[in-house]
């Protein structure tokens, strides 16, 4: 089966969506980040990684035939549980967005993906009720990855380019710029489509690939330039 990924009309209507409300979160924060460097965003690997290996848990409960996807039944079942009200379209089209390759089943880092898309997105049951999903610990982490997009996307536009990515390797260290292939290799790595800009979908695939769910090692792939 081919793979989704070169896909853009498939996904337009959700990026367009994450595009909006990237532009409103930049224009929110009014310039204010936690984050100063790429080695700032790197120190929080171990924490990011620990936090979402915690949704494991969750994802082997619904994955009831225990083949290391949930299918989109599954996934329904699971978003009702969560208490994540979607419609079926909402659903059907996460689902497709995040399967990346195309195999009618999201896999555990497609999963993270997925349900980091609905807290963007989903807005509070009511006004007495905040929260967008039941874990405050998540939604905590799940806040501070979009901050970390909202730093690299230097001009507020909601999305990233390559011009984004060099600001943020070299401006914390303006006398070691990174070298030019490792600003390509990090940003070939998000910019799937081949369009020059990357969504906010596109960039999550990436970064948990570099923060590395599936392993305890240190590491800093962003800075890396054995690639």
């Amino acid at each position: 089966m081919l793979c989704c990924r070169g896909s853009t009309n498939k996904y337009s209507r959700l990026d367009a969506k994450l595009e909006k409300k990237m532009v409103e979160v930049k224009r929110g924060s009014l310039g204010h980040s936690n984050f100063k460097s790429i080695d700032s965003i790197i120190m929080r690997f171990p924490q990011f990684r620990e936090e979402l290996k915690k949704i494991r848990g969750v994802f082997e409960q619904y994955d009831e035939d225990s083949n290391g996807t949930i299918d989109l039944e599954e996934l329904k079942k699971c978003l009702q549980k969560l208490q994540l009200h979607l419609t079926v379209e909402e659903i059907e089209d996460l689902f497709h967005s995040c399967d990346m390759d195309g195999s009618e089943g999201i896999q555990f880092n497609e999963f993270i993906v997925l349900l980091c898309l609905i807290y963007l997105l989903k807005e509070p049951s009511s006004s007495h009720n905040t929260s967008k999903i039941d874990s405050p610990q998540l939604e905590a982490t799940f806040d501070t990855v979009i901050e970390v997009f909202s730093f690299l996307d230097k001009n507020g536009d909601g999305k990233l380019n390559k011009t984004d990515m060099v600001k943020a390797l070299n401006e914390a260290y303006p006398l070691e710029k990174s070298p030019a292939h490792v600003t390509r290799t990090r940003f070939k790595e998000m910019d799937w489509s081949k369009r020059g800009k990357v969504s906010f979908r596109e960039f999550l695939f990436a970064f948990i690939d570099w923060v590395g769910i599936d392993t305890d090692e240190e590491m800093s792939p962003i800075r890396s330039s054995s690639n």
